[in-house]
């Protein structure tokens, strides 16, 4: 497994590379087939934000869905004790769950791969510098960022492979990533949706009805 520390905006101490690397190997109790563990700093430099100056971004890249967590504190140290304990916690959900889907498999009689199969991995994320006119990615997993124009907007664009899901699978999966919201391709109607929260333990659900004219 593969433990990678980048800051932004931030110089990376010994002392917490030390620290992030051997808090993350307890990440291969939950998935022994975990590949690799990226963790990211991110120092903000307003000082009106100090109480919460140091985030820290966790992402778990295995065979399975990948699993990410984030938390921000005065202490980075303590960001990332936070963001920590929200992977521990969502590492565990995911076992849990691929536990019953390999149970409810061989009651059914079906090979436990082709549930396995179903999860959704996303491809490895990098940059690319800014392009002259906005323009739609084509390479998986690489970020294009555009200028509209000469005004100062910049489009940042990514693309992703879509596995096709049920509503359920696209709630969890926007659990597992902590995002408010999960984009996904419905797998009975094949229309692009999205989940997202609205309030306590309510969810929402947009559809796009793509019409050719």
């Amino acid at each position: 497994m593969d433990i990678t520390v980048v800051g932004r905006n931030a110089e990376i101490s010994s002392r917490l590379r030390d620290y992030v690397e051997e808090k993350a190997t307890k990440v291969e109790q939950f998935d022994p087939r975990v590949q690799r563990v990226e963790v990211e700093v991110t120092h903000e430099r307003n000082p009106r934000q100090a109480d919460t100056a140091e985030r820290v971004e966790i992402t778990v890249v295995s065979k399975g869905p990948v699993i990410r967590a984030e938390a921000s504190s005065s202490d980075r140290f303590a960001a990332f004790d936070i963001a920590m304990g929200k992977l521990t916690e969502r590492l565990r959900r995911a076992r849990d769950r691929m536990k019953n889907h390999r149970r409810y498999s061989v009651e059914a009689n079906e090979p436990v791969e082709a549930v396995v199969e179903e999860a959704l991995v996303l491809p490895d994320t990098g940059d690319a510098p800014i392009e002259d006119s906005p323009s739609a990615p084509t390479q998986h997993g690489v970020a294009v960022e555009s200028q509209l124009g000469d005004s100062p907007v910049i489009v940042r664009q990514k693309l992703h492979e879509a596995v096709p899901m049920s509503v359920d699978e696209a709630l969890y999966q926007m659990e597992l990533v902590g995002h408010p919201f999960y984009l996904f391709i419905e797998k009975s109607t094949k229309q692009p949706c999205a989940v997202y929260h609205r309030h306590g333990w309510t969810y929402g659900v947009i559809r796009l009805d793509a019409q050719v004219l």
